[in-house]
């Protein structure tokens, strides 16, 4: 099932972007990421247990990042201050909170991205269509690890895999996605957005 949705979205998302002709360079990509301090775009996400969520993500780099589910789910996650909080859809008071540098997304998130440091991509393949970049912390590769995929030929971010310690893989595929915005410092505030969301529910 995971597997089926997953190549519809592929499908899709590949239609309505301009084909590669070759495979971009771990430089190149490097340069592409860097030149997104800021991203606004819908997502559409696969779980680990192929349940299927839309939202909007919002970035704002260094380490600063929102998902912000549709309904009826209404889940939020908010990464900010080196810390990533899940807020449950049912919206008890105290979100679930990590380390963001125990997750793959991190890597994406710092101030300076530099995937050519030394062990930190592990697969760089071209499918004739995608250029797909599969990226570890090469300090702490049992953290799992992060592919990303590209369409081109001028690089455009259409998805990410994350695949965490235990295997277990999310998918997130980006659509309408708008660059170098104004994002206010409150869309990732996990204490201003915890306490919006107790006043609302």
């Amino acid at each position: 099932m995971l597997i089926g949705r997953l190549i519809l979205l592929l499908f899709f998302g590949l239609l309505a972007s301009p084909i590669s002709a070759e495979k971009i360079t771990v430089g190149a990509l490097s340069e592409y990421l860097n030149s997104l301090p800021t991203l606004q775009a819908k997502f559409t996400q696969i779980s680990a247990d192929s349940s299927l969520s839309t939202g909007t993500i919002y970035i704002k780099r260094p380490g600063r990042v929102r998902f912000e589910y549709d309904p009826p789910n209404n889940a939020l996650v908010l990464a900010a201050g080196g810390q990533l909080a899940i807020f449950d859809p049912k919206g008890n008071a105290e979100p679930e909170s990590y380390p963001l540098s125990k997750t793959p997304l991190s890597l994406i998130l710092a101030d300076t991205i530099n995937l050519a440091q030394d062990r930190m991509v592990t697969g760089h393949e071209y499918d004739g269509k995608s250029t797909i970049l599969t990226v570890q912390d090469p300090n702490f590769p049992e953290r799992g690890i992060i592919r990303l995929i590209f369409t081109g030929p001028t690089p455009q971010l259409r998805q990410w895999v994350i695949q965490d310690q235990n295997g277990d893989q999310t998918v997130v595929v980006l659509n309408d996605m708008k660059t170098k915005l104004s994002l206010s410092e409150g869309l990732f505030n996990i204490f201003l957005n915890q306490k919006k969301r107790n006043s609302e529910y």
